[in-house]
Protein backbone atom coordinates (compact mmCIF):
# COMPACT_ATOMS: atom_id res chain seq x y z
CA UNK A 1 0.00 0.00 0.00
CA UNK A 2 1.45 3.42 -0.93
CA UNK A 3 0.56 6.19 1.51
CA UNK A 4 0.34 8.81 -1.39
CA UNK A 5 -1.81 11.50 -2.70
CA UNK A 6 -4.52 9.23 -3.50
CA UNK A 7 -4.43 7.50 0.29
CA UNK A 8 -5.31 11.13 1.52
CA UNK A 9 -8.21 11.47 -1.08
CA UNK A 10 -9.59 8.00 -0.01
CA UNK A 11 -9.03 8.64 3.61
CA UNK A 12 -10.63 12.38 3.03
CA UNK A 13 -13.57 10.99 1.00
CA UNK A 14 -14.09 8.43 3.67
CA UNK A 15 -13.85 10.46 6.74
CA UNK A 16 -16.27 13.34 5.14
CA UNK A 17 -18.91 10.73 3.81
CA UNK A 18 -19.23 8.79 7.29
CA UNK A 19 -19.79 12.04 8.71
CA UNK A 20 -22.17 13.74 6.57
CA UNK A 21 -23.86 10.37 5.80
CA UNK A 22 -23.70 9.50 9.21
CA UNK A 23 -25.55 12.99 10.76
CA UNK A 24 -28.13 11.85 7.85
CA UNK A 25 -29.05 8.50 9.23
CA UNK A 26 -28.77 9.98 12.55
CA UNK A 27 -31.76 12.32 11.71
CA UNK A 28 -33.85 10.08 9.76
CA UNK A 29 -33.76 7.45 12.79
CA UNK A 30 -34.68 10.23 15.20
CA UNK A 31 -37.39 11.32 12.75
CA UNK A 32 -36.03 15.10 12.69
CA UNK A 33 -35.85 17.27 9.78
CA UNK A 34 -32.65 17.86 7.90
CA UNK A 35 -31.99 21.36 8.97
CA UNK A 36 -32.39 23.17 6.08
CA UNK A 37 -30.85 26.45 7.43
CA UNK A 38 -28.68 25.66 10.69
CA UNK A 39 -26.35 22.22 11.14
CA UNK A 40 -23.11 21.10 13.32
CA UNK A 41 -20.46 23.27 12.00
CA UNK A 42 -18.23 19.99 11.51
CA UNK A 43 -21.30 18.75 8.79
CA UNK A 44 -21.65 21.53 7.57
CA UNK A 45 -18.12 21.34 6.40
CA UNK A 46 -18.26 17.21 5.33
CA UNK A 47 -21.14 17.90 2.96
CA UNK A 48 -19.21 20.78 1.26
CA UNK A 49 -16.18 18.86 0.99
CA UNK A 50 -17.25 15.47 0.15
CA UNK A 51 -18.31 15.86 -3.21
CA UNK A 52 -15.45 17.91 -4.08
CA UNK A 53 -13.37 15.20 -2.86
CA UNK A 54 -14.69 12.39 -4.35
CA UNK A 55 -14.71 13.92 -7.64
CA UNK A 56 -11.33 14.78 -7.59
CA UNK A 57 -10.14 11.19 -6.22
CA UNK A 58 -12.52 9.77 -9.26
CA UNK A 59 -11.30 11.61 -12.02
CA UNK A 60 -7.25 11.05 -10.64
CA UNK A 61 -7.62 7.20 -9.87
CA UNK A 62 -9.63 6.21 -12.84
CA UNK A 63 -8.93 8.98 -15.94
CA UNK A 64 -6.51 11.73 -15.75
CA UNK A 65 -3.71 12.57 -13.31
CA UNK A 66 -1.56 15.84 -14.23
CA UNK A 67 2.55 15.85 -13.19
CA UNK A 68 5.13 17.65 -13.42
CA UNK A 69 8.55 17.18 -15.04
CA UNK A 70 11.16 17.80 -12.10
CA UNK A 71 14.24 16.68 -14.54
CA UNK A 72 15.80 16.80 -17.72
CA UNK A 73 15.73 12.87 -18.46
CA UNK A 74 13.19 13.20 -21.40
CA UNK A 75 14.77 16.64 -23.20
CA UNK A 76 13.99 17.25 -25.71
CA UNK A 77 10.46 15.79 -25.85
CA UNK A 78 10.29 16.85 -22.07
CA UNK A 79 11.64 19.56 -20.84
CA UNK A 80 11.67 20.57 -16.75
CA UNK A 81 8.63 22.38 -15.92
CA UNK A 82 6.20 20.84 -18.09
CA UNK A 83 2.94 20.29 -16.47
CA UNK A 84 1.48 16.82 -18.36
CA UNK A 85 -1.74 15.03 -18.17
CA UNK A 86 -1.28 10.60 -17.56
CA UNK A 87 -4.32 8.48 -19.21
CA UNK A 88 -4.66 6.58 -16.35
CA UNK A 89 -7.36 3.98 -18.00
CA UNK A 90 -4.66 3.24 -21.38
CA UNK A 91 -3.37 0.19 -19.57
CA UNK A 92 -6.20 -1.04 -16.90
CA UNK A 93 -8.01 0.48 -14.66
CA UNK A 94 -6.47 0.13 -10.67
CA UNK A 95 -8.02 0.75 -7.62
CA UNK A 96 -6.38 3.81 -5.99
CA UNK A 97 -3.50 3.21 -3.19
CA UNK A 98 -4.43 -0.62 -3.56
CA UNK A 99 -2.82 -0.75 -7.33
CA UNK A 100 -4.86 -3.71 -8.05
CA UNK A 101 -6.08 -3.75 -11.62
CA UNK A 102 -9.89 -4.42 -11.96
CA UNK A 103 -10.06 -3.98 -15.48
CA UNK A 104 -8.13 -4.99 -18.47
CA UNK A 105 -8.00 -2.30 -21.16
CA UNK A 106 -5.02 -2.53 -22.96
CA UNK A 107 -1.21 -2.87 -22.71
CA UNK A 108 1.88 -0.56 -23.30
CA UNK A 109 3.22 0.02 -27.09
CA UNK A 110 6.32 0.25 -28.17
CA UNK A 111 6.96 4.10 -28.00
CA UNK A 112 4.76 5.51 -25.39
CA UNK A 113 5.69 7.81 -22.96
CA UNK A 114 4.68 6.27 -19.84
CA UNK A 115 4.37 7.30 -15.95
CA UNK A 116 5.75 4.42 -13.53
CA UNK A 117 6.33 3.73 -9.97
CA UNK A 118 10.21 3.22 -9.37
CA UNK A 119 10.38 -0.93 -9.13
CA UNK A 120 13.08 0.12 -6.14
CA UNK A 121 11.72 3.02 -4.56
CA UNK A 122 7.73 2.77 -5.37
CA UNK A 123 6.55 5.75 -3.99
CA UNK A 124 8.21 7.99 -6.40
CA UNK A 125 7.13 8.23 -9.76
CA UNK A 126 9.39 8.35 -13.06
CA UNK A 127 8.44 8.79 -16.33
CA UNK A 128 10.14 7.38 -19.70
CA UNK A 129 9.97 6.08 -23.45
CA UNK A 130 9.13 2.25 -24.08
CA UNK A 131 11.70 0.69 -25.91
CA UNK A 132 11.14 -3.03 -25.14
CA UNK A 133 8.31 -5.16 -24.81
CA UNK A 134 8.27 -8.28 -23.32
CA UNK A 135 10.64 -11.01 -24.63
CA UNK A 136 12.44 -8.33 -26.76
CA UNK A 137 16.50 -8.33 -27.09
CA UNK A 138 17.45 -4.74 -26.49
CA UNK A 139 20.86 -3.79 -27.39
CA UNK A 140 22.60 -0.56 -26.86
CA UNK A 141 26.49 0.03 -28.15
CA UNK A 142 27.93 3.41 -29.23
CA UNK A 143 24.87 5.43 -28.84
CA UNK A 144 22.71 3.69 -30.98
CA UNK A 145 20.18 1.32 -29.97
CA UNK A 146 19.21 -2.53 -31.36
CA UNK A 147 15.77 -4.07 -30.91
CA UNK A 148 15.57 -8.03 -31.69
CA UNK A 149 18.49 -6.91 -33.82
CA UNK A 150 17.28 -3.90 -36.31
CA UNK A 151 19.23 -1.16 -35.67
CA UNK A 152 17.00 1.94 -34.87
CA UNK A 153 17.62 4.48 -37.44
CA UNK A 154 19.10 7.99 -36.56
CA UNK A 155 19.74 11.21 -38.67
CA UNK A 156 20.74 14.01 -37.34
CA UNK A 157 19.33 17.28 -36.77
CA UNK A 158 22.31 19.14 -35.47
CA UNK A 159 23.07 20.93 -31.79
CA UNK A 160 20.70 21.59 -29.40
CA UNK A 161 20.02 24.44 -27.59
CA UNK A 162 18.51 24.52 -24.36
CA UNK A 163 16.45 26.84 -22.61
CA UNK A 164 16.53 27.85 -19.14
CA UNK A 165 16.61 24.75 -16.33
CA UNK A 166 17.46 22.92 -19.69
CA UNK A 167 20.22 25.04 -20.66
CA UNK A 168 23.21 22.63 -19.74
CA UNK A 169 21.92 20.33 -22.52
CA UNK A 170 23.09 23.06 -25.13
CA UNK A 171 25.61 21.50 -27.42
CA UNK A 172 24.15 18.13 -27.49
CA UNK A 173 23.41 16.90 -30.69
CA UNK A 174 19.54 16.00 -31.26
CA UNK A 175 18.79 12.76 -33.32
CA UNK A 176 15.52 11.60 -34.91
CA UNK A 177 15.40 8.14 -34.21
CA UNK A 178 13.07 5.77 -35.75
CA UNK A 179 11.99 2.94 -33.42
CA UNK A 180 10.78 0.49 -35.87
CA UNK A 181 8.20 2.81 -36.93
CA UNK A 182 7.65 5.24 -34.01
CA UNK A 183 9.79 8.68 -34.79
CA UNK A 184 10.89 10.52 -31.84
CA UNK A 185 13.90 13.07 -30.78
CA UNK A 186 16.83 11.62 -28.51
CA UNK A 187 19.46 13.79 -27.32
CA UNK A 188 23.19 12.61 -27.38
CA UNK A 189 26.34 13.60 -25.56
CA UNK A 190 29.15 12.08 -27.85
CA UNK A 191 32.11 12.00 -24.96
CA UNK A 192 29.80 10.74 -21.99
CA UNK A 193 30.27 7.76 -21.46
CA UNK A 194 27.33 5.00 -20.49
CA UNK A 195 26.08 1.65 -20.20
CA UNK A 196 26.75 -0.82 -23.08
CA UNK A 197 24.94 -4.31 -23.26
CA UNK A 198 22.74 -6.61 -24.31
CA UNK A 199 19.17 -7.29 -22.04
CA UNK A 200 16.71 -9.41 -22.76
CA UNK A 201 13.19 -7.83 -21.32
CA UNK A 202 11.06 -11.12 -19.16
CA UNK A 203 7.87 -11.39 -19.19
CA UNK A 204 5.13 -9.14 -17.75
CA UNK A 205 8.00 -6.10 -17.84
CA UNK A 206 9.09 -3.08 -20.07
CA UNK A 207 12.64 -1.83 -20.68
CA UNK A 208 12.34 2.17 -21.10
CA UNK A 209 14.86 4.80 -21.43
CA UNK A 210 14.85 8.91 -21.17
CA UNK A 211 14.97 10.37 -24.76
CA UNK A 212 18.26 12.51 -22.87
CA UNK A 213 20.09 9.04 -23.45
CA UNK A 214 23.28 10.04 -21.46
CA UNK A 215 21.22 11.64 -18.75
CA UNK A 216 18.91 9.43 -17.57
CA UNK A 217 18.29 6.93 -14.97
CA UNK A 218 16.56 4.22 -16.51
CA UNK A 219 16.40 0.54 -17.36
CA UNK A 220 20.29 0.48 -18.42
CA UNK A 221 20.68 0.67 -14.92
CA UNK A 222 18.33 -0.91 -13.23
CA UNK A 223 16.21 -3.02 -14.73
CA UNK A 224 12.99 -3.47 -16.46
CA UNK A 225 9.77 -1.85 -14.95
CA UNK A 226 6.99 -4.75 -14.13
CA UNK A 227 3.70 -4.23 -15.39
CA UNK A 228 2.12 -3.35 -12.08
CA UNK A 229 4.29 -0.97 -12.08
CA UNK A 230 2.55 1.29 -14.58
CA UNK A 231 0.71 4.46 -13.24
CA UNK A 232 -0.24 5.51 -17.21
CA UNK A 233 0.43 6.87 -20.66
CA UNK A 234 1.36 10.52 -20.83
CA UNK A 235 -0.11 12.23 -23.99
CA UNK A 236 -0.51 16.03 -23.21
CA UNK A 237 1.45 18.85 -22.43
CA UNK A 238 -0.69 21.83 -20.54
CA UNK A 239 1.49 24.23 -18.74
CA UNK A 240 5.21 24.83 -18.54
CA UNK A 241 6.51 26.81 -15.88
CA UNK A 242 10.35 27.50 -15.73
CA UNK A 243 11.24 30.46 -13.87
CA UNK A 244 15.14 30.35 -15.52
CA UNK A 245 13.07 30.57 -18.74
CA UNK A 246 10.86 33.43 -18.11
CA UNK A 247 7.76 31.69 -16.32
CA UNK A 248 5.35 29.87 -18.62
CA UNK A 249 6.61 28.89 -22.18
CA UNK A 250 3.28 29.87 -23.79
CA UNK A 251 4.51 27.37 -27.39
CA UNK A 252 4.65 24.44 -25.16
CA UNK A 253 0.98 24.70 -24.04
CA UNK A 254 -1.26 22.27 -26.19
CA UNK A 255 1.58 19.76 -26.51
CA UNK A 256 0.17 15.95 -27.90
CA UNK A 257 3.14 13.36 -26.93
CA UNK A 258 4.32 10.99 -29.20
Amino acid sequence: MDYDFSFFLVVASFVTGVVWGGYYLYLKRANLPYPTEKEPLLVEYARSFFPVVLIVLLLRSFLFEPFRIPSGSMMPTLLVGDFILVNKFSYGVRLPVLNSKILEMGEPSRGDIVVFRFPKQPEVDYIKRVIGLPGDRIAYFDKKLYVNGIPAKQVSLGRYQGVGQGSNMSGAERLEEDLLGIEHSILVSRGASSVEDVFVVPQGQYFVMGDNRDNSNDSRYWGTVPEANLVGRAFFIWMNWDWQNNGIAFDRLGTVLR
